[in-house]
């Protein structure tokens, strides 16, 4: 698999010891960067440089050709200078791939130890730093296990919606990461509006999101929505765009968190999901549009095309974040109402 860049920095793999690894592999394989590659090096943190600089291993590194790049968020998160672009293949000692993270979502980003891409850069395509012998890999699949939840009813605190109906947009996808949800490259812009953030949901996962979608229409995810990151706007863009809720067969907890103490609606229905994936009609796109949706909360059922299902009840203090507009209006709310002591 040929390679047109090799990423040796981030906070997780670019320690010490990870570049001593990399320095290593130069050291016995001679030579230098291959022709048509850039490798690009940062240390996790300036005092890993300076270690590294009284080892000689950081010297071995940019003198095989290393393009050095000082410590802090950058390709790894889709920021600064040696963004993968389009059509490129690329091998990181990162520990995400999620497509748009380190630039342009129809490029390639192979994950490796620094070792591999220490390798792989003096090659010019993936390899290992020395022969191995053949093996099959192992695979394991881990699937959440099928809740029956009892129908009963809830008590809706006021300012709460007895009831939600909208259109279904269905994201046929298991493990969406948050980069998918909300890019990378927007995260640490503070000067985004909300009409900004919303502009730019899904745009990693699917860039016609936003000419499908329709205000009010409820978003439907697969399991573990919601993974990786712990950026909140994943779930406040989402809140913003004007999106009720979502609904996935399972969320990352994570997630689930952020979008309660936001206050933003998320609910598990995994029955919901297996009925729209059993619905041949649906349009093969990452983004279905599929039917009406009515969720009942007061009852915690919702029904599509006929049918029903349960899922689980909405809890008061998980309606009271909703009223408030997430845990921190709660809390300050709390604070203002509580009697004033004199002195």
């Amino acid at each position: 698999m040929p390679i047109q860049k090799a990423y040796l920095l981030s906070c997780v793999n670019a320690r010490f010891e990870d570049l001593h690894d990399a320095a290593e592999v130069v050291r016995a394989k001679g030579g230098h960067v291959a022709d048509g590659v850039e490798f690009y090096l940062a240390p996790a943190s300036a005092e890993v440089q300076a270690r590294s600089e009284s080892t000689g291993d950081w010297q071995t590194l940019i003198g095989a050709g290393a393009i050095p790049l000082p410590p802090g968020c950058g390709a790894c998160i889709g920021l600064g200078r040696g963004l993968v672009q389009k059509g490129e293949i690329a091998i990181s000692a990162t520990n995400r791939n999620f497509k748009g993270r380190m630039g342009d979502r129809d490029a390639l980003v192979y994950l490796g130890s620094p070792a591999v891409v220490a390798a792989s850069a003096l090659a010019g395509f993936i390899c290992a730093p020395k022969d191995f012998a053949e093996r099959a890999a192992g695979t394991a699949i881990r699937r959440a296990e099928k809740k029956s939840t009892p129908q009963a009813s809830v008590e809706i605190i006021a300012g709460f919606p007895t009831s939600v109906r909208g259109r279904v947009l269905f994201i046929d996808k298991d493990n969406l990461n948050t980069d998918g949800i909300y890019g990378s490259k927007h995260t640490y812009r503070d000067d985004m509006t909300p009409e900004e953030m919303a502009a730019v949901t899904f745009e990693n996962y699917d860039p016609n999101f936003n000419a499908l979608y329709r205000r009010g229409d409820v978003v439907v995810g697969g399991l573990n929505f919601g993974s990786g990151s712990s950026r909140e706007q994943a779930a406040t863009a989402l809140k913003f765009k004007g999106i009720p809720c979502v609904i996935a067969a399972s969320f990352s907890e994570t997630y689930k968190r952020n979008a309660f103490n936001n206050g933003f609606v998320v609910f598990e229905c995994p029955d919901l999901v297996t009925h729209l994936r059993a619905i041949r009609q649906l349009p093969d796109a990452p983004t279905k549009v599929a039917s009406e949706i009515t969720i009942d909360y007061a009852k915690s059922i919702l029904t599509i095309d006929g049918k029903s299902f349960a899922f689980p009840p909405l809890s008061p203090a998980a309606q009271e974040l909703i009223v408030a507009g997430g845990a921190e209006n709660l809390v300050a709310t709390r604070l203002r109402a509580k009697p004033q002591r004199t002195t």
